[in-house]
């Protein structure tokens, strides 16, 4: 579903609110070896919604071999299609570029015990 349509200024404004609720739905998806959503831990890498409210999401893992990887990308599905005005999600699991900590977000820093400041 990777979309290359071309969004107007008023397309975008009209789909703003949209974004806010599919990133509150995604910071309720948590990886269950790591006590922080996985929008603060940066697993998210591309996230887009089309004039047609389907979701495309590519996303990683902090691992290639995570054993919970199905149960995890049901779950971004599900919380995304639960997400009110969403018709479609499609996600595509990718591992270039790799995860790393640098993508963690200041408050998934300091979840983890971690200085918010250090890279």
């Amino acid at each position: 579903m990777e979309s290359k349509e071309v969004l107007t200024p008023e397309d975008v404004k009209a789909l703003a609110p949209l974004y806010e609720d599919v990133i509150l739905a995604l910071k309720q998806v948590y990886d269950p070896e790591i006590p922080v959503n996985i929008y603060d831990l940066g697993l998210i890498y591309e996230l887009n919604i089309n004039k047609a409210h389907e979701v495309y999401i590519k996303m990683t893992f902090t691992a290639p071999n995570c054993p919970m990887a199905d149960e995890v990308m049901n779950d971004v599905r599900t919380s995304v299609l639960d997400t009110p005005g969403i018709t479609g999600c499609n996600i595509d699991l990718v591992f270039e570029p790799a995860w790393d900590q640098s993508l963690l977000s200041d408050e998934a820093r300091v979840a983890l015990g971690m200085d918010p400041e250090e890279i």
